[in-house]
């Protein structure tokens, strides 16, 4: 099901054109407007949900299935030198549009993107009680 008031929804159901790689019955694949690398791609669910929270496991399992295509598409067509795959949850995460959507971008030696986080240690115990929470 769509949401009228969601720019991803119009755009993955065709409303408003877009730079579409690979579309199906369930999504598509778009340039980003804003890459940040040469080739960065968007995969857009054509039903709405907000986020990872919200969406259907068969849904991921299609979109997993299609950011692979994408990815392969990417190396033979755009010559990378690897991909990562990004899909933010939340504002503190960096999602900015409330619509699951799943980032492919391309990665080239040299492209100076930097897509790191900073490791941290916590102790034994404090790892023991972050277990024992997931776990129970």
């Amino acid at each position: 099901m769509k949401k009228d008031d969601c720019i991803f929804c119009r755009i993955a159901n065709g409303e408003i054109p877009s730079r579409t790689v690979y579309e199906d019955y369930a999504v598509r694949v778009i340039l980003d407007l804003s890459p940040s690398t040469r080739g960065h791609a968007l995969i857009l669910p054509k039903d709405h949900f907000d986020d990872l929270y919200e969406i259907s496991d068969e849904y991921l399992i299609h979109i997993a299935a299609v950011s692979k295509k994408v990815a392969l598409l990417m190396k033979e067509r755009l010559g990378t030198d690897g991909l990562n795959i990004i899909q933010n949850n939340g504002e503190t995460a960096g999602q900015t549009v409330r619509h699951y959507h799943m980032h492919c971008i391309p990665r080239y030696q040299g492209d100076g993107q930097e897509m790191l986080w900073e490791p941290h240690t916590l102790p034994d115990g404090e790892m023991d009680e972050i277990l024992k929470k997931l776990t129970d």
